[in-house]
């Protein structure tokens, strides 16, 4: 996997190296709640440790790829680097002071976010069974969050409004990553966002009040083990955002929330029931078929006969 900008847009619909790539990248992405629960710490700061210990890597990647970091960041990287930090506070925030169903139908809006603005800003048309495909998937995740239910949360007001906020974080994150991948290499977005987006965590972190350092070993090994799934998962996603459409690309990271149903039923015992199994299901069919809708028409074959 050559670490390099974006080929035309001409070429972005059909690379299926491009959706593996991201698939993958979305399926570790949805192992990090496993961490988050374990690193013995507060949401945001688990968000700057996740950061902070994937800095190293990324920037070894970078020189590894002949990706150049100096002479610093582009507006678009460093604007990553701050929707992705807003995405990740947000996000536990909305999920501690509303139920787990609100959190999380709300924060997969992102799809809807995405589409619409690639509709309105950049005048990309959706096809009908795109939007069909998009309304599928958030079906499918709406199911398995309120099979999972949850308690409705010490503030729903503001936890669902944080939640809500999540998705058009993460949905400008996508577009910025998205944009910068036309002119730069993945591991230098992904350096200087995460470089931008760690020092902001760790401010909400303190001015929150949580614990930032964790309290045990296997505290600071789940930490480290959020940087690496950040470099492997987030990285994944950034490099095939070069590749294929944001809002395709918006879509298929809906498989995250069941990655982590399921790692959360292997791994912790809960339960999954068919309900849950069921939303999972849909939700990957519509995954599947918003890529499927997403590919060009094909065009008409040299020798076919003309129309008398």
């Amino acid at each position: 996997m050559s670490d390099t900008p974006a080929p035309a847009p001409a070429e972005t619909s059909t690379d299926g190296r491009a959706l593996a790539v991201l698939v993958f990248g979305a399926a570790v992405i949805g192992l990090v709640p496993i961490l988050v629960r374990l690193s013995d710490t507060g949401s945001a700061a688990a968000g700057f440790w996740r950061l902070t210990f994937a800095l190293p890597l990324l920037a070894l990647m970078a020189r590894r790829s002949g990706a150049k970091l100096s002479p610093g960041p582009s507006r678009l990287a460093v604007a990553a680097g701050v929707m992705f930090a807003l995405d990740l506070g947000f996000w536990h925030y909305g999920i501690a002071m509303t139920s787990v169903a609100n959190a999380t139908v709300l924060t997969n809006l992102t799809p809807v976010v995405v589409t619409a603005f690639a509709w309105i800003f950049l005048r990309q048309t959706p096809r009908r069974l795109f939007v069909a495909a998009v309304a599928l998937a958030m079906a499918g995740a709406f199911t398995m969050a309120a099979a999972k239910g949850g308690a409705p949360g010490p503030n729903p007001t503001l936890g669902n409004a944080s939640a809500a906020l999540t998705a058009l974080w993460y949905a400008f994150y996508f577009l910025a990553v998205s944009a910068a991948r036309k002119t730069e290499a993945a591991s230098r977005i992904m350096f200087w966002s995460s470089l931008t987006g760690a020092p902001l965590l760790l401010i909400a972190a303190k001015l929150l009040g949580e614990t930032v350092i964790p309290g045990s070993l296997g505290g600071w090994a789940a930490c480290a083990g959020l940087g690496v799934l950040h470099v492997a998962g987030q990285g994944a996603i950034a490099w095939a955002l070069g590749r294929l459409p944001p809002a395709t690309a918006s879509v298929v990271v809906l498989i995250q929330p069941v990655v982590a149903a399921i790692a959360g039923w292997l791994l912790f015992a809960e339960a999954l029931g068919p309900l849950q199994a069921a939303g999972g299901v849909v939700t990957l069919a519509g995954v599947a078929l918003a890529q499927w809708s997403a590919r060009p028409p094909r065009a008409p074959a040299a020798n076919a006969p003309k129309p008398a």
